[in-house]
């Protein structure tokens, strides 16, 4: 183990369990939800809490797969921006996304396994980023969406 191993570990495993908590929230955020409460939109844009998992599958694997492998979007099968990335179709149901986002999810644990947290990876538009800039980015996403589905999901079932 490097030296720089034994200091970054209590950071990198922090990371992580802050990373999977915001993981776990907008997982739970369809858990009793019917098909029709998951794609109510309360709001103009395309936001609705199955919008929002979708969404998430979408941050997982530009910034996990995209970002690590250099694979261009298309080669993934993503959408090429954020905003189409919540573009609900009739093969998306509750069951249907939460399971390609916990693929997702479990995909970038393993990704990132392998990875030091100053790691750059080469694949985003951005340029090279480390893995650490690439975590605080991803808890930042993760918990704003985690806020506008825990909004949604209770004006949903107040209703």
């Amino acid at each position: 183990m490097r030296s720089l191993d034994v200091l970054n570990h209590p950071f990198r495993e922090q990371f992580e369990v802050f990373l999977d908590e915001h993981r776990r929230v907008l997982d739970n955020c369809l858990e009793g939800m019917t098909e029709e409460q998951a794609r109510r939109s309360l709001v103009p844009s395309r936001t609705t809490l199955l919008g929002l998992v979708k969404h998430a599958t979408f941050v997982e694997k530009v910034w996990f797969d995209e970002a690590v492998t250099c694979r261009p979007r298309t080669e993934i099968g993503l959408p090429a921006t954020p905003d189409e990335s919540f573009i609900l179709d009739e093969k998306d149901t509750i069951a249907t996304v939460r399971k390609a986002y916990r693929e997702a999810c479990e995909a970038s644990r393993k990704a990132a396994s392998a990875l030091e947290l100053d790691d750059l990876l080469h694949g985003n538009r951005r340029g090279p980023l480390p893995l650490r800039w690439v975590y605080l980015h991803l808890l930042r996403e993760l918990a704003q969406h985690g806020g506008h589905a825990d909004i949604l999901r209770e004006q949903i079932l107040s209703a």
